[in-house]
């Protein structure tokens, strides 16, 4: 099968499409045909091995996964001999979580994975754009306890977890203000938030307003002046934008203060991806596409990516 390597840590030209073994499902394993992959920071990060430490866990001198991707969309072309929850035929979506592997055209996982039945209401580019801002965002608003009625401040509300952050919130009952830059105000809008603020315009510290919760998905939010935004007992997360500054300073803030910071990384399951599926059937949620690259742009798709400014989603199309 062809699949898009990479054997060395750098730009987006490292990585380049090479035919490799194609995958054989175990006994309890699922062969999935790739339609779509989602292209995301994560990814871009693992490229670069940005920051360093991302070497300790995927190689010190050069990618031991060297085929990246976690967030897939597909057709199952054949299961397992255990398999009973999906059969051929069916299409699905969902995440390697740690496995990598979905660019390519084929990649193998467990029925017992996160992996879920697409929903007809949605194309394979956007359900491979579902779990990477989805999962993500609903892990931190959960640890947040999240809850009708409260305040929350989405920072960077037009990107991958913030449109999905947005529409979780809403779902939860919160009154949403989500931060962005003038070009996505009426994205965010359109989303369901109940404020906007253009961070070119105003300065969010400076305001009147405080939050229940401040959500930073994107790890750029000034840390003291957002936990000074915060509400009695209010919370302040990190999401995966963590770095040992801020980890003092988290620690710091719950322990001098009836506020509480929560960062680190996200978890992500089975049951989590079927709950989100239940809101993507009842149109509750929508994954946000920006733009959709072939295959063989998948270079041109990471140096899009790795400006930071995409709005929403970025996915790969596999014919």
């Amino acid at each position: 099968m062809k699949a898009i390597v990479y054997k060395e840590y750098g730009p987006p030209e490292v990585l380049h499409i090479e035919e490799v073994e194609k995958p054989v499902p175990k006994d309890n394993e699922i062969l999935i045909k790739v339609h779509a992959a989602a292209v995301t920071s994560g990814d871009v990060r693992l490229r670069k091995a940005d920051p360093f430490i991302a070497r300790f866990f995927n190689g010190l001198t050069k990618p031991k996964n060297t085929i990246l991707g976690v967030n897939f969309a597909g057709k199952i072309e054949e299961t397992g001999n255990n398999v009973t929850q999906f059969k051929e035929g069916d299409e699905v979506f969902g995440s390697t979580v740690s496995g990598f592997g979905a660019y390519a055209e084929y990649v193998c996982i467990s029925e017992d994975g996160v992996l879920a039945k697409k929903t007809a209401n949605i194309t394979f580019q956007e359900a491979a754009a579902v779990p990477f801002g989805a999962l993500t965002s609903l892990h931190f608003l959960r640890k947040a306890n999240i809850r009708q009625g409260q305040k929350v401040l989405i920072y960077g509300a037009s990107g991958s977890l913030g449109t999905a952050a947005i529409q979780l919130a809403k779902y939860f009952g919160a009154e949403v203000t989500g931060l962005c830059s003038t070009a996505n105000l009426e994205l965010v809008k359109s989303l369901g938030a109940d404020k906007v603020i253009d961070y070119t315009k105003e300065d969010f510290t400076k305001s009147n307003q405080a939050w229940d919760i401040i959500f930073d998905t994107v790890g750029k939010s000034p840390f003291f002046a957002c936990v000074k935004k915060l509400n009695e007992k209010g919370i302040y997360l990190r999401s995966v934008h963590i770095n040992m500054s801020s980890l003092v300073r988290g620690l710091w803030t719950n322990l001098t203060s009836n506020k509480k910071v929560i960062g680190g990384m996200a978890g992500e399951s089975k049951e989590d991806l079927l709950f989100i599926n239940e809101l993507i059937e009842s149109e509750k949620y929508k994954p946000v596409i920006d733009k959709s690259y072939s295959f063989e742009q998948i270079a041109q798709a990471h140096e899009y990516v790795d400006k930071g400014h995409k709005k929403g989603n970025v996915v790969i199309t596999i014919e």
